[in-house]
């Protein structure tokens, strides 16, 4: 709450006009309000962290983006800070600078812009581009996948799995922000793509078991010829292992735990090996134990793709020459920065969204298609990938 105090603080001094008193008031009770009511949940924040599950649904299932306001105002905090320590500089070096004959007398009040009419203007200019931003953010969280169309090539593809199509989904996150008739319509986007594949990286449910049937009765209508397989994310741990793999199953899926699928297409054999979600996680978590076992299982003649949830795994694949990782759980950090290039999944792993490269092994990181906790997407909508598969 540290910084909301001090953003309260220097705005009550600094925003009303002690010229008109009335309208100061004014200011300070709606202030006092405002800063009131955004902090109050912070009570069932510690409720949930003392007592209970940070990551349930609990009482408030939309505390989520009561959070995502909170940054906002951290981010306006600190542009504050910014603005002062700025400002003070400038005006220190200015006067350094310049000769005592040179220094004027007296600055004309009409051609500067006060302090507080600069609080005000910025204030409000920022309450303005924050309620656009999380406005789009949350229409673009909820709206339908896009579709991504990559051809991706490999110097020693069998001939047999020349233009495969393969289509890749991750973090669907079937809960509170997405329900049945959003998992159908997903369903019927990917069919009428008609890929010859799918395959999915985990965290298919997000919390609740109460999700999994409508997940069962979406995804069962989820067809392609070479089948659909699943490896588990740690958003389906934190619901049930087990429901959840039970689910997938019911659903007509693969389900691989550290093993291998094979594939035959052409003459030629594709090992899909998938490695299940780490129980004690790091940082880029290379998971070299079970990427080894997923090894084991597959015959050496074989294409492989490696499946995981977790975008570190590709830094154990990549050594072992695995041409192909698929992966997720990052969402595109669901807030990036367009031109600077940061998003806010550079937080958790190096490896946030999109197509990497070294040597002969490439990754690919899917933004995912749902939310964790905070219903919104800046600039990194949900995502769902077709893969053609070529030689070159």
């Amino acid at each position: 709450m540290s910084p909301q105090v001090l953003l309260y603080l220097y705005l009550r001094e600094r925003l009303p006009d002690p010229t008109r008193p009335e309208r100061a008031r004014l200011v300070r009770t709606a202030l006092a309000a405002v800063f009131t009511s955004f902090n109050l949940p912070w009570a069932f924040v510690v409720g949930r962290v003392l007592f209970g599950s940070v990551w349930g649904v609990g009482r408030i299932p939309y505390l989520g983006p009561w959070i995502a306001w909170q940054l906002l105002g951290w981010i306006f905090c600190s542009l504050l800070s910014v603005y002062i320590v700025g400002r003070t500089v400038w005006r220190t070096g200015g006067r350094l600078m310049q000769r005592p004959t040179d220094r004027p007398s007296a600055a004309p009040f009409d051609r500067r812009i006060s302090r507080r009419r600069f609080l005000a203007r910025a204030t409000y200019a920022y309450a303005g581009a924050g309620a656009a931003l999380s406005a789009y953010g949350i229409w673009s969280a909820y709206r339908l996948p896009q579709l991504t169309r990559r051809t991706l090539t490999f110097p020693d593809l069998p001939a047999g799995l020349e233009g495969l199509t393969l289509l890749h989904l991750s973090d669907l996150h079937a809960g509170i922000h997405l329900g049945a008739d959003q998992m159908q319509e997903i369903v019927r986007q990917m069919n009428a793509l008609a890929p010859e594949l799918i395959v999915q990286t985990g965290d298919m449910i997000d919390i609740s078991r109460a999700y999994i049937p409508a997940y069962v009765r979406a995804f069962r209508e989820l067809h392609a010829p070479l089948g659909v397989v699943t490896v588990l994310g740690n958003h389906d741990r934190y619901t049930g292992e087990q429901e959840v793999i039970r689910g997938c199953r019911d659903a007509g899926q693969v389900f691989l735990q550290n093993d291998c699928h094979l594939v035959e297409r052409g003459g030629a054999t594709l090992a899909l090996l998938g490695i299940d979600d780490p129980h004690n996680w790091t940082a880029d978590d290379p998971q070299p134990e079970d990427v080894a076992a997923a090894l084991a299982a597959a015959p050496s003649h074989a294409f492989q793709v490696l499946l995981a949830h977790r975008p570190g795994a590709w830094d154990t694949a990549a050594p072992r020459c695995i041409p192909l990782t698929l992966a997720g759980h990052i969402h595109g950090g669901q807030f990036y920065l367009p031109g600077i290039g940061w998003s806010a999944g550079r937080l958790i792993t190096k490896y946030v969204m999109g197509h990497f490269q070294r040597g002969n092994s490439q990754l690919y990181v899917s933004r995912g298609i749902g939310v964790v906790g905070v219903p919104i997407r800046v600039f990194t909508p949900p995502e769902i990938e077709l893969f053609t598969l070529r030689r070159g």
